[in-house]
């Protein structure tokens, strides 16, 4: 477990599973998500990814938890590890949209950061944000990220084409 000021990043447990499934399909938060999920979860597809959560793997998710009221708010975590290079790939969502706003993502993300910085040694993060997920990229620019490059018009949304802008952070651009 991993403390922040608003949250902990905890395992996901099975109680999370409906709650995750819900937040899943919410078309809000389904738009936001990269590469974006076109189709909705079943309980099931849920499930399944939940018993294939280990942590022998490279790749690692955190439920994210309020420390106020001890309630499942989303999930962040490590999606693609490179310890050649000692790179990392990091996704996040607030699937509780009350919570959205309220620094409860940005506090997430620092606790994650550390994580990756201080546990696994590794030298950058990176991310994907569309750039109509302004709220996101403050969030991401408040813990010090920087944009790497923008893939020009690679997501349609709402019949629309979008940006993916590419974010990183390096090991020597951190501080606490």
């Amino acid at each position: 477990m991993f403390i922040g000021n608003k949250i902990k990043l905890r395992e996901y447990t099975k109680d999370d599973v409906k709650k995750a499934q819900r937040y899943m399909n919410d078309p809000e938060v389904r738009g936001l998500l990269t590469p974006g999920i076109p189709y909705l979860y079943t309980l099931e597809d849920e499930e399944k990814w939940y018993a294939s959560q280990s942590a022998t793997n490279d790749t690692y998710s955190f439920a994210i938890e309020t420390l106020e009221e001890g309630k499942y708010i989303g999930g962040c975590g490590i999606n693609k590890v490179d310890w050649k290079n000692s790179t990392v790939t990091i996704g996040i969502f607030i699937g509780d949209k009350d919570y959205w706003g309220k620094g409860y993502g940005t506090d997430a993300m620092e606790v994650l950061i550390k994580f990756i910085f201080k546990e696994m040694n590794i030298n950058k993060i990176k991310l994907n944000v569309f750039s109509f997920n302004e709220r996101a990229q403050k969030s991401y620019e408040k813990c010090g990220f920087k944009v790497e490059g923008i893939l020009r018009q690679e997501i349609f949304r709402d019949g629309e084409y979008h940006d993916d802008i590419i974010m990183s952070l390096l090991r020597e651009e951190f501080s606490e």
